[in-house]
């Protein structure tokens, strides 16, 4: 039989399959726009499961409504393939099927299955960390990494997942580790750039992370949308930390929303980064205006609940009538959901979608009775550290319009905690702590703000307003 680059033993046709079905193994775990190669041939070779199986994956990471129906076709050729293929075969076709009903469950005993008999075999291993990722399961992504290391600890990409497993479990010192083992084994590891920042954000090194991100930009060629919009927008990230904030807008510009303008992961990472430009004071002008034209068809859209609140902020912000469409759709979802997510949407999603809405309707005292008791277990939606930031930067926010001073000094020294020179963060403790009557703190903060923002007024720019 022919192996895969990484020594799986595959079904094929030839050396043109064989190479289809690298290049979306090395596609899946690069993040680069060759994944989707193999679609080409998928609807011909109904033969070949690791195809099909690999096919419909691709539909399943649409990350959409959608994205099950158009996986349907794939997904019985897969299993009607597999019948005549190799053991791995048959469980990656199980494992796709299981993804494809809903049963999440399911499909993660498979995929540890496969990785127990199988350690080789990354993209299981990656799928598998996906799904535990949406679910808020860290500690999972780090127990199936490390189950295939010792057969798979010459492949940078896996350190890379391991990287990630590790920071979002606020394992700091072993993400840094795995991620830079990564990057001496392959400079381009989009995945490990990406951990490393997560780590930098996390610890407060700000001047560190925007430098390591210019240091190997250069190197995200070929890179499918999410991976280079999600990477510029941690850099983006940083230069507001850093008072760069026309820089930030440009990046928004430029390199953040555009790419791929129907996928979800690019609208999240859009409504993401404009809405935190918003928060730190910048004028954004009319740009809320397109991104809700894209979020419009997505008003009933509840794939993930992760997804769905953000596509909720972009049209409530917006103003836009589909953000009732969409809470309505989310109640919906939690009243349909499986076992194994209905808790998750009844009891994190809906009160954080309420909480939303109230918050752009001028309510920041609902939004905090919703959104706020809540926060604590965002983890279960899904979605980095980072990216869950942004609702607690909205209760905040619903403070400090209310002027609710000292449970947003609270929570501004927490911020602090983890951005001491941050210039949103000392800008907003400087206007607490002035309306508190505690003037001196004030001139502290604000001069922590004035400081940072003149030490990088001179910045030479990645990208120009």
């Amino acid at each position: 039989m022919d192996e895969d680059f990484l020594g799986n033993p595959i079904t094929t046709d030839g050396a043109h399959s064989a190479g289809l079905i690298d290049d979306f193994v090395g596609g899946l775990l690069s993040y680069e726009t060759r994944a989707v190669n193999l679609l080409a041939v998928a609807d011909e070779a109904v033969d070949l499961p690791l195809v099909q199986t690999y096919a419909g994956m691709l539909w399943m990471f649409l990350e959409s409504t959608d994205g099950p129906g158009r996986a349907a076709p794939y997904v019985g050729r897969a299993l009607a393939a597999a019948r005549h293929g190799t053991r791995r075969e048959r469980l990656n076709a199980a494992m796709l099927e299981a993804w494809w009903r809903d049963d999440i469950p399911g499909a993660l005993a498979l995929g540890d299955q496969i990785a127990e008999e199988f350690p080789r075999d990354l993209a299981a291993v990656k799928v598998h960390q996906y799904l535990n990722f949406n679910r808020g399961q860290s500690p999972d992504m780090v127990r199936i990494g490390l189950k295939v290391l010792p057969r798979a600890g010459d492949v940078a990409y896996l350190h890379g997942m391991l990287a990630f497993g590790y920071e979002q479990c606020h394992l700091l010192d072993e993400a840094e580790a795995a991620a830079r083992r990564a990057i001496t084994l392959k400079r381009k590891e989009p995945w490990a750039h990406h951990a490393l920042a997560h780590v930098m954000l996390t610890r407060g090194e700000i001047d560190q992370g925007a430098a390591f991100l210019r240091g190997v930009h250069d190197s995200w060629t070929d890179l499918n949308s999410f991976m280079s919009t999600h990477l510029w927008w941690h850099y983006a990230l940083f230069l507001l930390s850093q008072g760069r904030e026309a820089e930030a807008l440009a990046t928004y510009d430029a390199r953040v929303w555009g790419v791929d303008k129907g996928y979800s992961q690019d609208q999240a990472g859009a409504v993401q980064l404009l809405s935190r430009l918003e928060l730190a004071g910048v004028d954004v002008g009319d740009r809320w205006t397109d991104l809700a034209d894209h979020l419009a068809a997505r008003a009933t859209d509840t794939a993930q609940p992760f997804l769905a609140l953000l596509y909720l902020m972009g049209l409530a912000r917006a103003g836009r009538a589909e953000a009732d469409t969409l809470l309505a759709a989310i109640r919906a979802q939690a009243d349909s959901a499986p076992d194994h997510s209905r808790e998750t949407w009844t009891d994190v999603a809906v009160p954080a979608a309420e909480g939303l809405a109230a918050y752009y309707r001028g309510d920041g005292r609902a939004a905090v009775r919703r959104l706020g008791p809540v926060l604590p277990r965002l983890v279960e939606i899904g979605g980095s550290h980072a990216q869950r930031d942004l609702f607690e930067q909205v209760v905040l926010d619903a403070y400090l319009k209310d002027r609710r001073w000292t449970p947003a000094q609270q929570m501004l020294e927490l911020r602090r905690g983890h951005d001491p020179e941050g210039v949103p963060v000392n800008r907003a403790l400087a206007q607490v702590y002035d309306a508190l009557g505690l003037p001196s703190l004030a001139q502290q903060a604000a001069s922590r703000a004035r400081g940072t923002a003149d030490a990088h007024r001179h910045d030479t720019p990645l990208l120009s307003a």
